[in-house]
């Protein structure tokens, strides 16, 4: 409509709306820190369920605390987790070098050995434009994960490079990375043998002893009558393997492939429930088609190509098939990764080694799990993680082998983990987790740890006692000892969605799923000792059974009388301060006046105004639960000429009921008759 009035009339204007609605961010997003069977090291993957970890990070293992941390977290209402894998303590991946190119698989270890394979094409490759280009495809053998990047360059000028695409975090591979040292010319050279196009039957064919058979001009047949036994007997001959005008196979495998396929489709009318198998085989002096009849006591056959009278003899199908002579490439069959193989792997070519990854001295220490905050390594890999709230590190206090209460003195200092990993969650308004030493098991020791071992004092952290005991399902499910934190990540994850942050993740409610016993059954008498000093005990009841019996910070300890002595008033205030400080960036940059207040405390004052609905607060009104102020009493003059705006947010905070007193009275003489 027009700026200003120019005719009689009604006009009609929208004006923006001042509420900028302020959503409660998530409050028990996990992240896990430590040693997986496989994964990409050092790199934060967030997963959904186990499904996800299984696929990813290659499941349960013996050797892996972080993998049943995992599962614990899960299995006890987790929805929502970042895992990052730290590598055993000099884990290599493995490699292979062609064409002056080095791919090394994202993962360390040994379990790539010739588990990825890497090829080469150039199908729809225009080499006048880009004599660099070429199409890449890049397979997992073990979970059959193919990622395939077409026209990509060695020039590192254009967009397409190798180097950027394949590298990429976000939309590149998730199983190698590219790496070379300078540049280089042309194209890798692809990888199998692609030969000229076949215009003409030259092949006669022995099948068991089955006789050659000619088809008609154009068409590609293998003639399968066999004398004994005759199971393929009722087969229409020849079976023409394809036709003119058809795709015709430009490998042996590919023929072997397509062999496969006719002769099932007609096994299947014919005698149904037979089939067969085709592959390449060795035979004198070349390759051959082995096919395997999937009956009983039926021999394999070989499919051999024997000579004709001119060109000179041969004994494979390379020739009859346009996979030799002229204008035909031969290179191993795939550039495999960790097989230790140089030139010449498989059927020859241009590949210049292949190095096998390296499993590693030992499980992660400190110094591995910490990382480093400008490689983004360790747990500061989680840097780049947008958001968490839950952070759990079981490696930092695993037992050594066999002996489930004995601490691996290969960590290191555990104080050196927790005190990095604090420091971390204060930055990112998250909360640890602190699991105790597996040689922490008895009341005396707990005590000890708590009150002198443990050098970490701060709001955003808990710790507990004892270790849990699970079902082992790679051990017959026998029990096995476990830090606590996968399970009580999970139950913080279930309270929170059931009952809210507010609430304290303990109690007859705070179960814990899948635990059968306990390190130490503790009494309460000896709970009583723990309690003040702000540990977390974990309880067995019976009719409850295992429950989580203790909801105090590790600033809990009675004599610090600390605001934050609670875990869920901590956790509220960490899950405010983030909502707010995401849900208030439309102020920076606006107007710093009146207007501007009145705006920010109607959002955030609605903000807390659903909190408080919702049961969050302490009162019965809303000026009794919280207040919001924004206005020239909390930015002054001088505030505003520095281009700053204060907002005060005060809350009244619910604190768990941890003891309750039932006085009872005996009343005497008031019988009334």
């Amino acid at each position: 409509m027009a700026s200003s009035p120019t005719f009689p009339g009604v006009y009609i204007r929208e004006l923006a709306s001042p509420v900028h609605t302020i959503a409660g961010v998530a409050t028990s997003i996990a992240a896990f820190v430590g040693y997986t069977a496989k994964g990409i090291d050092n790199r934060a993957e967030h997963i959904f369920d186990f499904s996800d970890f299984d696929r990813l990070f290659g499941g349960l293992a013996s050797d892996s605390e972080l993998s049943y941390a995992v599962q614990q977290f899960f299995a006890n209402g987790g929805t929502d987790a970042y895992i990052v894998r730290t590598p055993r303590t000099g884990a290599t991946g493995a490699n292979v070098v062609f064409h002056g190119i080095t791919f090394t698989a994202l993962s360390s270890g040994t379990w790539a050995d010739g588990q990825i394979l890497i090829d080469v094409d150039y199908n729809g490759i225009d080499h006048t434009k880009d004599a660099t280009a070429f199409n890449l495809t890049i397979t997992d053998l073990q979970d059959g994960t193919v990622e395939r990047f077409q026209q990509l360059s060695l020039n590192s000028a254009q967009t397409n490079f190798v180097q950027a695409i394949v590298n990429d975090p976000d939309n590149g591979s998730q199983l190698v990375k590219v790496a070379f040292p300078g540049p280089v010319s042309g194209a890798p050279v692809p990888t199998g043998v692609l030969g000229t196009v076949i215009t003409t039957a030259l092949v006669n064919t022995a099948f068991g002893g089955g006789a050659a058979t000619a088809v008609a001009s154009g068409d590609f047949g293998i003639a399968l009558s066999v004398s004994s036994p005759a199971p393929f007997a009722p087969l229409p001959l020849p079976i023409k393997v394809f036709s003119a005008g058809s795709p015709i196979p430009q490998t042996l495998p590919g023929l072997a492939a397509q062999l496969q396929t006719v002769i099932n489709n007609v096994l299947a009318v014919k005698i149904p429930g037979a089939s067969v198998q085709c592959s390449v085989a060795p035979v004198t002096g070349g390759q051959g088609i082995r096919v395997n009849a999937l009956l009983p006591n039926f021999p394999d056959a070989v499919i051999t190509f024997p000579a004709p009278p001119n060109p000179p003899a041969f004994a494979d199908a390379a020739p009859g098939l346009g996979l030799s002579g002229a204008g035909v490439g031969v290179n191993v069959a795939h550039y495999a990764l960790g097989t230790g193989n140089g030139t010449g792997g498989g059927w020859g070519g241009s590949q210049t080694s292949s190095t096998a990854g390296a499993a590693g001295s030992g499980l992660p220490g400190a110094a591995d799990l910490i990382g480093d905050a400008l490689s983004f390594t360790g747990i500061y890999a989680l840097l780049k993680v947008d958001l968490f709230n839950l952070l759990c590190i079981p490696d930092a206090t695993r037992a050594s082998a066999g002996d489930p209460f004995s601490l691996d003195n290969t960590i290191g200092d555990p104080n050196s983990i927790w005190s990095a990993a604090i420091a971390l969650c204060d930055q990112k308004r998250a909360f640890l987790l602190i699991d105790p030493p597996p040689n922490v098991h008895t009341v005396s020791g707990a005590v000890d740890w708590k009150s002198t071992a443990l050098a970490v004092h701060d709001a955003n952290g808990a710790a507990f006692f004892p270790r849990v005991r699970l079902a082992d399902p790679l051990n017959g499910f026998q029990l096995r000892s476990f830090a606590p934190s996968g399970v009580t990540a999970g139950l913080y994850a279930r309270i929170d969605s059931t009952r809210g942050v507010w609430k304290a993740p303990a109690g007859t409610e705070a179960t814990l799923s899948g635990v059968q016993g306990l390190v130490y059954k503790l009494s309460d008498s000896e709970q009583g000792t723990l309690n003040p000093l702000g540990l977390n005990c974990v309880r067995t009841f019976p009719v409850y059974g295992t429950v989580m019996w203790g909801a105090r910070t590790l600033l809990g300890a009675d004599a610090l009388s600390s605001q934050w002595k609670y875990v869920p008033v901590r956790r509220l205030a960490l899950f405010l301060e983030e909502s707010l400080y995401r849900g208030t960036q439309w102020v920076v940059f606006e107007p710093n006046d009146e207007p501007l207040w009145s705006q920010i405390r109607l959002n955030v004052g609605s903000f807390m105004h659903d909190l408080f609905r919702k049961g969050a607060f302490q009162g019965t009104t809303a000026d009794d639960a919280y207040f919001v102020k924004c206005d020239g009493s909390t930015t002054t003059q001088s505030d505003i000429d520095h281009g700053i705006v204060n907002v005060l947010v005060g809350f009244a905070p619910l604190k768990p009921a941890e003891f309750v007193i039932i006085q009872i009275q005996q009343m005497a003489g008031q019988l009334q008759v």
